[in-house]
């Protein structure tokens, strides 16, 4: 164990001496951050028989109580002795770090692994976490016996490897936190760095692969791990995307919507509304035909001052809560006028047209009747047939000839075909339909929803009121 430690510092050294001056650096910066907290980190890893032996340095603390958050599967959680302050704050139930003046504290710690190591298998969340902390910077190093032969990764970038009589060695360090382990066995190794991305395969990909990815436009500058294979358990890791036969289009789409994910909260939207929105940040369309479908609409009711400013509000967007009505209710304001065309897309599974709306409350009678949907189409003033109908006492249906509209007294059937609509079994001619179709839905218009169902209404600054008669 001591040789093993020996030559992991020593290869530390001797691959990391620049990055660590650099890193110094940077953490005296990263100390001088007043909101929140944050910290940053060094972890040590050596790989003995079926356990991952663990150690975490946790540098540049601020003063405060903070509670360590051990990794469930951890067994034997201590201190870890690197000088007589490096456990001075560790609470005797190893539950938290004391408040002190002591910046810098050590654990140590293990991971049993089932069966041993075991290749394609990712190891999810293996590293202590500080509550409520913001990790800055980590730097990580991995040690494993001699005739382990495979490649990890963490996600974060690979600095460098050795291959000694003893042991091999890995050394990973970049900004952000590290949470999840991967390793595969055989020949399964880096092949290139692309910007912002690692690219690690069983073979290697070719040169106009890297020359396409190169121009793709992503959404952050945190480094992430593109595995071109699977995981045994098929689930994602932590800053690690796993992709099968490997393309740009694969990994422009997968990495974007990660990236997307880290800094929108989209609850329960469909994925294609992820799409739009990274479509729109990009300034490149992929994705679904109805992400494709709806961003060309959306771009074709724009100028370019529009299109740049609805960018602009997007970004503003960043870690709030984003679902289709708060993206209605942008695309309104930049319009100036008001659409509930993504919310009305995501209730559809087809392309719903670009509609406005009228944004005025609707009253029908004295009761307000916000289900009911008022909309402009070709100049004309269109409501929702089928609510507003019901509510003013009707029974509507749709059979083989039409579009039914009954009640006790009054029948109406307006047919598939233009030219005429039946009023109690007579036949009227028209030219324009009462009633017309809009992406499935039934609506009618303005002025022969008055005409023919002899409603009043009236409208305002901030509400229609329809009114029916005897009311």
């Amino acid at each position: 164990m001591k040789i093993a430690v020996s030559i992991f510092s020593f290869l530390a050294i001797l691959i990391g001496t620049v990055l660590f001056m650099q890193f110094q650096v940077y953490s005296d910066e990263v100390g001088s951050i007043e909101k929140g907290y944050s910290y940053s980190q060094e972890i040590e890893i050596v790989y003995r028989g079926e356990s991952l032996d663990i150690r975490q340095h946790f540098k540049n603390l601020p003063k405060e109580e903070l509670t360590i958050e051990w990794p469930k599967s951890s067994i034997n959680p201590n201190c870890f002795i690197e000088n007589e302050h490096s456990c001075a704050r560790l609470s005797e139930d190893s539950a938290k770090f004391k408040e002190g003046e002591t910046r810098a504290q050590s654990i140590s710690y293990v991971i049993p692994l089932k069966n041993g190591l075991q290749s394609r298998k990712l190891m999810k969340n293996v590293f202590a976490t500080l509550k409520d902390g913001n990790v800055q910077f980590s730097t990580v190093h991995i040690s494993t016996e001699r005739d382990v032969d495979g490649q990890w990764v963490t996600g974060l970038p690979l600095i460098g490897e050795q291959n000694l009589s003893l042991v091999n060695y890995s050394m990973f360090s970049g900004e952000g936190p590290v949470k999840d382990l991967f390793w595969q066995d055989g020949e399964f190794k880096l092949q290139n760095d692309i910007g912002v991305l690692s690219i690690y395969s069983r073979t290697p990909l070719k040169p106009a692969f890297y020359d396409k990815l190169e121009k793709v436009n992503f959404l952050s500058e945190e480094h992430l791990a593109i595995i071109n294979g699977t995981n045994v358990d098929g689930a994602e890791g932590f800053r690690m995307l796993f992709l099968p036969n490997v393309t740009v289009a694969k990994v422009q789409q997968k990495v974007i919507i990660s990236q997307l994910e880290t800094s929108y909260d989209f609850g329960e939207s469909p994925h294609w509304l992820k799409e739009l929105v990274a479509s729109h940040l990009t300034g490149t369309v992929f994705g679904s035909e109805k992400t494709k479908d709806v961003s060309a609409t959306i771009i074709a009711q724009m100028t370019d001052a529009q299109l740049a400013e609805w960018t602009e509000r997007l970004r503003a967007l960043e870690g709030q809560s984003l679902n289709a009505q708060v993206l209605d209710e942008q695309l309104s304001e930049v319009l100036g006028a008001s659409t509930k065309y993504i919310t009305m897309n995501v209730q559809t599974e087809n392309s719903y047209p670009f509609l406005y709306n009228d944004p005025r409350e609707l009253y029908v009678n004295l009761d307000k009747q916000p289900a009911i949907q008022v909309v402009l189409k070709d100049g004309e003033v269109l409501y929702a047939a089928d609510s507003l109908l019901k509510t003013l006492g009707y029974d509507v249906s749709v059979g083989e000839n039409g579009y039914y509209v009954t009640s006790e007294t009054r029948a109406f059937r307006f047919p598939n075909e233009p030219g005429f609509y039946v009023f109690n079994q007579r036949r009227y001619n028209t030219v324009s339909l009462p009633v017309k179709q809009v992406a499935g839905q039934y609506f009618i218009e303005e002025s022969w929803l008055q005409r023919l169902f002899l409603v009043e209404i009236k409208k305002s600054e901030n509400r229609i009121t329809i009114t029916a008669p005897g009311e």
